[in-house]
């Protein structure tokens, strides 16, 4: 089984405080020991397996627990063992104690809970690490669930990240740069982010505002109806919804639902979500998906996810790409998705050979077996080889995709979600728009060819010019010419050594038939001293050839067995 180490992180600057949240000495010392108890207990000197990785983090609480869920989708960072395991975790927890939800609410809505609730029923509907949900019913008579964070999560979060940050930027200066095998400034980063998101409850009140809005234009997909005036930074009050899970098939179909249907139609809604409106639900996994009376209600929208629309026309361009086996148009995206051109790009040639692999892997698969997480993690994994950053709300969207794919794998496997997401793509434009866009963009592209057409002349003459007069040089770069080329070079270097090997014992023996002194064993001084430099030059001419043609074989090897 494999097993890792924990060192890897690089450097990142210090935890600022929330709302005056801000980790004391005492506190902070405290929380290191305990996450050093709960660390020893695992033996991670030993170093970790995948499951026990899992298991350390649900037990050093919810912070490390969202961390976990973020290494999860960053396999450039694990392996993918490890992250297979991660996706696994879930935010469980102990129930938090009946009295203590009501002395929290009572301190949120600073009255008498009476003149709100006219009931909340003591058993938890569910226990996360973040927060607790319990069924209720208003004074006005609607039912409803109520989620309730759990007192001192979020200090116990900032003190957490105050902790990793200072450890990154501690051990990023310590630590050779060779043992930063795992880097975790990215991931502390976006733990950053979503513990500010997920934490203020307000902000999934007003999420839930907007997706409802959103809803209106479907009769099948739905969320929660949200009461803006009982929610709070810590309290979400809601609409209870009863229905049937989708991690639930047998029930749904008993019920009379049609598995191909309601996967298809949640795949094309999210399509629609990410594509045509760039604002989606961000964590579809199966508890938060419920069927009920022929709709899908989306549930928990403290994880949403938005793009611009220049970053959904990109994803629109992208998906397309692999189908037509086109690595400059896929190439393109990426690059266009980073905000870099082509002529920024480190190695273009470069980056579309890495792409072209990727193409040949993914581009000729029936997309009824194309793995959606294993393409998405190549394209990641080949953009940080080339130094692109792709924006944190690609990297939603692929965890998303990710997360839906296993979901329709396990429940739903005849539908298949990179089909249906094609098909929605292809349908959402009219043959009319799709003419205009053609026409726009034949236009346009027919006036750039223009202008670089006036400029290719116009250059062509001063070229012309230049070389008439001997003052044109050309710098021709020749793509795969690097091995010959040093081949080439190594055979020049090791001639000109033999020519100097040579001149060596020429040179030493005239000096030592001139016997010219003084002698050293009856040899001439200076011809035993090039007798002896020549001897070890030949040395290091034959152990240099022997080396190199080893090496060399090794890798024509190793491109053999790949």
């Amino acid at each position: 089984m494999p097993t890792i180490g924990l060192f890897g992180i690089s450097e990142r600057g210090s935890v600022s405080g929330v709302n005056g949240l801000r980790p004391n000495r005492h506190s902070r010392f405290k929380r290191l020991r305990q996450i050093w108890h709960i660390v020893t207990q695992f033996n991670v000197v030993q170093g970790l397996t995948p499951v026990t990785l899992r298991l350390m983090f649900e037990a050093l609480g919810p912070t490390f627990v969202k961390m976990g869920q973020i290494l999860s989708m960053r396999s450039e960072i694990l392996p993918e063992a490890f992250c297979k395991e991660l996706s696994k975790l879930r935010a469980d927890a102990d129930p938090i104690a009946y009295e203590t939800v009501m002395d929290t609410l009572a301190k949120e809505y600073k009255r008498p809970l009476d003149s709100i609730f006219a009931s909340i029923d003591p058993t938890p509907l569910g226990s996360a690490s973040l927060a607790q949900v319990h069924r209720a019913k208003l004074v006005t008579g609607e039912d409803v669930a109520v989620k309730v964070q759990r007192p001192g999560v979020r200090e116990t979060m900032v003190q957490d990240i105050d902790i990793m940050r200072t450890f990154v930027k501690w051990f990023g200066r310590l630590a050779p740069k060779q043992a930063q095998v795992v880097d975790i400034k990215g991931v502390v980063e976006e733990l950053w982010q979503t513990f500010q998101t997920e934490t203020n409850f307000v902000t999934e009140a007003h999420n839930l505002v907007q997706f409802k809005d959103f809803c209106k234009n479907y009769a099948y997909i739905d969320c929660p109806e949200p009461y803006p005036q009982y929610c709070t930074e810590h309290v979400v009050v809601m609409e209870y919804v009863d229905g049937i899970s989708v991690s639930r098939p047998g029930q749904l179909v008993a019920a009379g639902y049609d598995l191909d249907e309601i996967g298809t139609k949640l795949v094309d809604n999210y399509a629609t979500q990410i594509l045509d409106v760039g604002f989606f639900h961000a964590d579809p996994h199966p508890g938060n998906i419920i069927v009920r009376d022929g709709k899908i209600i989306l549930i928990d929208l403290g994880m949403v996810g938005r793009l611009d629309t220049k970053t959904r026309s990109v994803l629109k361009d992208m998906i397309f790409a692999v189908g037509r086996e086109d690595s400059p148009g896929l190439a393109e995206g990426l690059l266009r998705f980073a905000g870099t051109s082509a002529v920024q790009a480190d190695d273009y040639s470069a980056l579309l050979s890495d792409l072209d692999s990727i193409v040949q892997e993914f581009g000729k698969v029936d997309l009824a077996d194309l793995d959606i997480g294993e393409y998405i993690n190549s394209i990641m994994l080949l953009a940080q080889r080339h130094n692109i950053t792709v924006p944190s709300s690609a990297t939603m969207v692929a965890r998303c995709l990710v997360t839906l794919e296993g979901l329709l794998d396990e429940f739903m496997p005849n539908a298949n979600m990179v089909e249906i997401i094609s098909q929605h793509v292809a349908s959402s434009v009219s043959l009319n728009d799709r003419l205009k866009q053609g026409g726009k963009k034949l236009a346009l592209e027919s006036d750039q060819a223009l202008h670089g057409l006036l400029g290719t002349l116009s250059e062509s003459r001063t070229a012309a010019r230049m070389l008439t007069r001997g003052q044109l040089r050309a710098n021709v770069q020749v793509v795969g010419s690097e091995e010959p080329l040093r081949q080439l070079s190594d055979m020049v270097n090791r001639l000109a050594m033999a020519l100097i090997v040579a001149g060596l014992y020429v040179g030493s023996s005239i000096v030592y038939f001139a016997h010219m002194k003084p002698l050293v064993f009856g040899i001439p001084l200076v011809g035993m001293l090039g007798y002896v430099v020549a001897f070890m030059l030949s040395v290091w001419i034959v152990l240099d050839i022997l080396l190199k043609n080893r090496a060399s074989k090794r890798r024509q090897t190793g491109q053999s067995s790949n």
